[in-house]
């Protein structure tokens, strides 16, 4: 008698223990999917930032056509990419292509002075930074959330139930280099 209820407590602790795991993959997975729909806000806001801020450069330096389709394709790409990576290489495109559009923007003291033009760049840096805090807390999610599915024993339960490994965030080589400072 003492040996099965000993048998059953174990029985009880391993299902316990199963579905303790089981729910905590649960939790982490839909913890990516959270931290991955606030990047994706972010980039819906910046992508909606993106025509006022071209119309507006536009009304001044009308003659930088190429710039002006390349951020248009740039932002079309973003808006129709459908997977992590595909985001990920979208969203550096379109950072590049920003650049150029504010390296024509430099070019016009007048537009630098307009006062739209002024809140449509503030805007944009704040969504910026928005997107840069929502990328780190996505990727610090995805680490724990991978580490989980491929560590023994919670890996046995995601191989079994088909959790899969979630792509991180990356950002463009350009953006990881040192900035050079010259006087």
């Amino acid at each position: 008698m003492i040996i099965e209820i000993i048998i059953l407590i174990v029985v009880i602790l391993l299902v316990i223990y199963i579905v303790s795991l089981y729910n905590s993959l649960i939790t982490l997975r839909n913890r990516v999917k959270n931290a991955w729909s606030q990047i994706d806000v972010q980039l819906k806001r910046r992508t909606d930032l993106i025509p006022n801020l071209v119309e507006t450069v536009k009304g001044y330096a009308t003659h930088e056509r190429g710039v002006f389709e390349n951020v248009a394709k740039a932002r079309s790409g973003l808006m129709n990419a459908t997977t992590v990576k595909e985001t990920a290489e979208a969203n550096n495109v379109l950072t590049d292509t920003l650049k150029s559009l504010f390296a024509v923007a430099e070019n016009y003291p007048d537009l630098k002075a307009s006062e739209n033009f002024r809140e449509l760049q503030n805007s944009l840096s704040e969504t910026e930074d928005k997107i840069a805090y929502s990328r780190q807390f996505y990727n610090d999610t995805v680490l724990m959330y991978n580490n989980k599915v491929q560590m023994f024993p919670s890996n046995i339960m995601a191989n079994t139930f088909h959790f899969s490994i979630a792509e991180f965030f990356e950002v463009a080589e350009s953006e990881k280099a040192v900035p050079k400072v010259k006087f």
